[in-house]
């Protein structure tokens, strides 16, 4: 470009845009080279027509394709269907509305004779500014819950072309007051926006009042306001309007600065709370430290004891093994049965008197879970069994918190929890049930959630006969009406996705994607009736910011997993196979060597079998012969005392 040959410029701009036409950045710095350096009429139209057509989501693009054809004087029927198709393209964002009906109203207020009391030309304008209210309040408000034009910036203009070119203020002024009405009645710039109008084209009647009017309702910057109105009353005013202004303006500052001081008083005490609560915290945190601390030394000072109780039992067992067999054979006497009763209850519980603390008591159900017989699996019943997993391992009980969820799909036969050998609950187990129909409708409680996180439920097979089959349920090849989404915000849920998704096709499924402990990824898959839906939707949502997030939407397409090559034998120069090499922790890299002095390896003596038949016999029998015999303590005893 900085050689300025059109023809190398436009054709580099060309080539760019054959693999990047859908970037509207590229489009506007073709379109402004266009336009200020070539402004050759038809290359330029050309050129705007194929951007909004590659792009059409982008305003700016539309409102230089209308600069452009005002520049080069394109009929006003063309241009005015031009317009009505950047309202039908389907903006992202309300604002983007509000941009092309200002670069609309411009181009329209441009065409008007404002020498003329009345043309055609300005009643076009003025009913094009009603047009353009109605459409924000109806149709971008709808869509949106917002007009995109909360300053009122298209009223205001409005009211300056009625004050200034039109010479009528009464429309004005009913213009300005319609805006104050929508909230911007609190905001000094509005009213002294308003104030400047009524200098310029107005009265100092009407100037006294908007300011009246701007002291009692302005709440950003009230001191600014009523400054003004002592300015104006000083140099245009009588005795009486000055005080009258003096008395407001106390008045009205006075209850500013006491609202202020409220909200100073309770912004305090506010932080005074939170310093509170952190105080709190950190207390608890530090008094639980303590606590742990005083557990841990307690738990030393146990076991240290129960150490030196079993060094006094083994000794004793030292002392009289005889005697302790015979008592442990024999059977109590009378008397000691009736001791026996009386310390464990009659029906073999504790009394009360001697109640385990419940560390103990977990203790005692933690051996008897691990003295329990393990029971192998029946690989008969798969077909009416399930394997659940992903449970919480701090689940207590499991067969008895699972058996009413499951009983819901039919008669359970039982329920067969995985305990570790500490005797944990290893966070999976096996439920078996009577009919088989039974076992197919227990699948459709997969993910459900359980104690806070999903919970796994799929078919029970064994993958040593079958290594091919997958559990997972969900499709991983092309799927041109569904999206796939990335870059959400964790705290987005369902219903919020589906809101915004809902505003650019019917959606059937969505489904947000979580890990093993039930926490989203910020991830999400989106189902829409049909691909021109879905496609329409990859268009107006990618990019979109949800939650100070910006996410990425495209088609779903996941890409293939890569299955691990297994080992195979090589042909080996003499024929026979030969296992391929394998590799250790680190892999195959350079810097993996052997401590072992090359002087000490030992000739691998593993025989490799033949293709076809028994391996062969060794031909040389040296290295047996070799071979060091083994040798005894004698043998050793021997060599130390021959010196």
């Amino acid at each position: 470009m900085k050689i300025g040959d059109p023809a190398r410029i436009q054709l580099i701009f060309e080539r760019a845009l054959v693999e990047n036409c859908l970037v509207p950045d590229l489009w506007i710095r073709y379109s402004q080279y266009l336009d200020r350096q070539l402004k050759v009429k038809d290359l330029v139209l050309s050129v705007h027509n194929r951007a909004v057509r590659n792009c059409p989501w982008t305003v700016a693009l539309w409102s230089r394709y209308l600069l452009a054809m005002e520049r080069h004087g394109v009929d006003h029927q063309v241009i005015s269907v031009t317009f009505e198709k950047a309202l039908s393209a389907g903006f992202i964002q309300a604002t983007d509305y509000v941009e092309i009906w200002q670069a609309y109203l411009d181009y329209l207020r441009r065409r008007v004779d404002f020498k003329q009391d009345s043309s055609k030309e300005l009643e076009e304008l003025r009913s094009s500014f009603s047009r353009a209210l109605e459409y924000l309040k109806q149709e971008v408000e709808e869509r949106f819950s917002e007009s995109g034009d909360p300053s009122c910036t298209i009223m205001q203009n409005w009211a300056r072309i009625e004050a200034r070119l039109c010479n009528n203020m009464q429309k004005a002024r009913e213009l300005w007051d319609s805006i104050m009405t929508k909230g911007n009645a609190k905001y000094a710039n509005m009213w002294l926006e308003y104030y400047n109008l009524e200098r310029a084209h107005g009265d100092t009647q009407h100037c006294r009042k908007a300011l009246h009017r701007a002291v009692q309702c302005t709440s950003d910057y009230p001191e600014h306001v009523c400054e003004v109105l002592l300015t104006m009353e000083r140099t245009e005013g009588t005795l009486e309007d000055w005080d009258t202004a003096v008395q407001k303006t106390e008045t009205r500052l006075a209850r500013v600065n006491e609202q202020r001081i409220k909200a100073a008083e309770k912004e305090a005490a506010l932080a005074q709370q939170e310093e509170e609560k952190a105080e709190h915290r950190k207390r608890a945190r530090a008094e639980k430290k303590a606590l742990k601390k005083k557990k841990r030394t307690r738990g030393a000072d146990k076991r240290k004891a129960d150490e030196d109780d079993e060094r006094e039992w083994g000794d004793d067992e030292e002392e009289q093994p005889s005697k302790r067999r015979r008592v442990e054979n024999s059977v109590p006497s009378t008397g000691e049965a009736q001791d026996l009763e009386a310390e464990i209850g009659l029906f073999g519980k504790r009394t009360s008197g001697d109640v385990d603390p419940p560390s103990k008591q977990k203790e005692r159900a933690a051996a008897l879970k691990r003295d329990m017989p393990k029971v192998l699996h029946d690989s008969s019943k798969d077909s009416i069994t399930v394997f659940v997993s992903n449970l919480t391992y701090r689940m207590e009980e499991p067969d008895v918190k699972l058996r009413p969820l499951f009983e819901a799909c039919g008669e359970v036969v039982e329920i067969r929890p995985i305990f570790s050998n500490r005797g944990d609950f290893r966070g999976y187990c096996y439920v078996e049930f009577k009919e088989e129909k039974s076992a197919l409708q227990a699948l459709e409680l997969d993910r459900k959630m359980v104690e806070g996180r999903p919970m796994f439920v799929s078919p029970c097979v064994d993958k040593s006969k079958n290594p091919d089959f997958k559990v997972f349920r969900y499709s991983t090849a092309l799927e041109k009406h569904k999206l796939f989404i990335s870059g959400l915000p964790f705290s987005c849920t369902k219903e919020e996705l589906e809101e915004i998704c809902k505003a650019h096709g019917t959606v059937k499924d969505i489904r947000l994607v979580t890990n093993r402990a039930g926490k989203p990824k910020g991830l999400a898959y989106v189902e829409y009736e049909d691909e021109s839906q879905a496609s329409q939707a990859v268009i107006k949502m990618d990019g979109m910011t949800v939650q100070e997030n910006v996410i990425k939407v495209a088609i779903s397409n996941p890409p293939q997993r890569k299955v691990p090559e297994k080992p195979e034998a090589k042909r080996g120069p003499g024929g026979p196979l030969v296992p391929r090499q394998t590799y250790g922790t680190r892999g195959k890299g350079r810097t993996q060597l052997s401590l072992l002095p090359r002087a000490l390896h030992r000739p691998s003596t593993a025989v490799t079998q033949a293709e076809n038949g028994p391996a062969p016999k060794p031909a040389d029998t040296t290295a047996a012969a070799t071979e060091v015999p083994k040798m005894s303590n004698a043998d050793f005893a021997k060599l130390l005392l021959r010196k």
